[in-house]
């Protein structure tokens, strides 16, 4: 049985590392990260099955695609912590050279990263093509992606989505951050998509909503139930209802923060509600 306590002192000592990273460097993405945060603890530490050590081909193990790549202090964050690197290496966030840019890239090897995520809207793409490897290769591990609902404008995504779907990809767990929130405001004021369970499931897809996207009971209990939906001739969408800037009480239920660092006083409000667990890098 999951350690509840443990995983959610994890996430947040997963929140002081992204506003310390975005701090530090006054640049970054802390909205999206802090209401991902109990997502990414979820996934890394209960959720993927994985091989020790770390490949590019990944055979035989789940796969992670990160789609809205500038949530990448979690990212770096949750994989820091998870073994993948060394978590000072976080110190390094988006500084001249480091692997740690601010959007995931692939050219300097960094563990845990497999596609440079940049221009929203292609991670889906990339996540259907692994998927329809892993068939090809006759291993029977799943693909797990994340977007982002405001990047579900990009029409890129609908292909894929479609495609999905007619050459029934069911090996494949995509999951939309539902904060209803980017970076130019609400995204029903920016540009409304209606449902997007029925467009989903128009488009052929088994859906399914984790209503508490940052309880981390909430979300296991939600992917198990996505894992068992797969292998039936569709490939499955999971709606994370989240909080953007989850955890921070100044930063939540706004675009405000979705890419704008704190100032000193702020980061200090921000670490004294988050008590440090696993000790700060």
């Amino acid at each position: 049985m999951p350690n509840i306590k443990e995983l959610n002192d994890f996430t947040t000592q997963v929140r002081r590392d992204i506003i310390r990273m975005v701090h530090k460097v006054n640049s970054g993405h802390p909205g999206g990260s802090l209401g991902c945060a109990e997502f990414f603890v979820s996934l890394y530490q209960e959720i993927l099955e994985t091989k020790e050590g770390f490949d590019m081909d990944g055979i035989g193990e789940d796969l992670f695609f990160l789609s809205n790549g500038h949530i990448s202090p979690v990212y770096y964050s949750v994989l820091a912590r998870s073994g993948y690197f060394p978590v000072e290496e976080l110190n390094t966030f988006r500084l001249l050279n480091t692997r740690l840019q601010g959007h995931p890239t692939t050219h300097e090897g960094l563990p845990g990263i497999r596609i440079a995520s940049g221009s929203l809207g292609q991670g889906m793409s990339v996540a259907i093509g692994a998927a329809q490897a892993k068939n090809l290769n006759n291993d029977d591990h799943l693909i797990y992606s994340l977007h982002g609902d405001g990047e579900l404008q990009e029409g890129q995504n609908w292909e894929a989505i479609m495609y999905a779907s007619a050459k029934k990809v069911d090996n494949l767990i995509s999951t939309v951050d539902l904060n209803q929130q980017q970076i130019d405001g609400a995204t029903d004021d920016v540009l409304p998509m209606g449902s997007i369970k029925a467009k989903f499931e128009a488009f052929g897809w088994i859906v399914i909503d984790i209503e508490k996207g940052n309880d981390i009971e909430a979300i296991l209990k939600g992917m198990a139930e996505a894992k068992s939906l797969t292998g039936k001739g569709k490939p499955v969408c999971v709606l994370l209802h989240t909080v953007m800037g989850n955890g921070i009480d100044f930063m939540m239920h706004t675009h405000a923060w979705h890419g704008k660092a704190p100032n000193d006083e702020q980061l200090a409000n921000g670490l004294a509600q988050n008590p440090e667990t696993l000790g700060d890098y």
